[in-house]
């Protein structure tokens, strides 16, 4: 075997530190976060520069925000749109991307089009409210699933990874019998098992960080998110923090802050490293055709 040369080795060892800068750059601000949630509020707001360790400890902030009792219910209500919503998400996007991927289907090319128009216009958040709560779904968790059934980059990404699937799979199937739904459920997806997985961290995600649709659309607090319950306390605390002389009260809307981010980022973090040996060849497979 050839031996790298210096300028190999001098291009590996800068790619290398690099990489290593851009890590700690990205993870950084999450070092920070978890280790600001668990300080001491006093000593936090009087400290300046990079925080590699907690400054005293402190769970005061946790407590304030799980003290309030609409937590367990924003836990269920976020969960029972994550797995609903995610249950109709793959369903849809994988029988439209079916579909438009099969190059018998009639007007095939229009039918992109049209889709593909979604993505650069809208209709606008007021057509979007009145067409919700038109067909009855406004105030009620449907709103925040059905709506949101289908993402078009999705779409386009589960069709281009569909279509990589060789056609003599899909031909030898209906020699023997198969239908449309036969071979997308016991071919196709069983072949595309990591582009589903990069939909289910995608949907996932989307779902479990949204809180805009439930702001709009939800008037009963008894169904809010998870994520709407924590803007909540951090208005809530943003706001004693504001009106209020006790120092305590305002150095605790500091770390008060940083706690709500953690309860609301861990649970996600959790699935990812579950994922995540899908999630590159997923996307490359739905991203380049060939």
């Amino acid at each position: 075997m050839n031996r790298p040369t210096f300028s190999e080795r001098c291009f590996d060892l800068a790619n290398g530190l690099f990489l290593i800068l851009m890590m700690i750059v990205t993870i950084y601000p999450l070092i920070y976060v978890a280790l600001a949630s668990i300080s001491d509020a006093s000593q936090l707001m009087a400290f300046t520069g990079l925080l590699w360790k907690p400054l005293g400890f402190s769970l005061d902030a946790y407590a304030n925000v799980f003290a309030n009792p609409m937590i367990l219910k924003g836990y269920g209500n976020t969960l029972f749109v994550v797995v609903v919503g995610l249950a109709f998400n793959i369903l849809l996007t994988s029988l439209g991307a079916y579909s438009l991927s099969r190059k018998s289907l009639m007007y095939r090319k229009p039918i992109l089009l049209f889709i593909v128009f979604t993505m650069f216009f809208s209709g606008g958040l007021i057509p979007f409210y009145l067409t919700v709560k038109g067909v009855g779904l406004a105030n009620t968790l449907w709103a925040l699933i059905i709506p949101q059934a289908i993402n078009t980059f999705n779409l386009i990404l589960m069709k281009t990874a569909f279509e990589s699937i060789p056609d003599a799979l899909e031909e030898s199937a209906k020699i023997d019998g198969a239908n449309d739904f036969v071979i997308l459920f016991r071919i196709v997806l069983p072949l595309s098992m990591p582009v589903i997985a990069v939909m289910l961290l995608y949907y996932g995600v989307s779902h479990w960080n949204s809180w805009f649709h439930a702001l709009i659309f939800l008037q009963d607090r008894s169904m809010y998110p998870l994520q709407l319950i924590l803007r909540e306390i951090l208005l809530q605390g943003e706001a004693n923090s504001t009106g209020a002389s006790d120092t305590d009260m305002v150095m605790l809307a500091v770390t008060l802050k940083y706690a709500t981010i953690i309860v609301a980022t861990v649970p996600i973090l959790c699935v990812y490293p579950f994922l995540q040996k899908y999630f590159v060849k997923g996307a490359l497979i739905g991203a380049i055709k060939g």
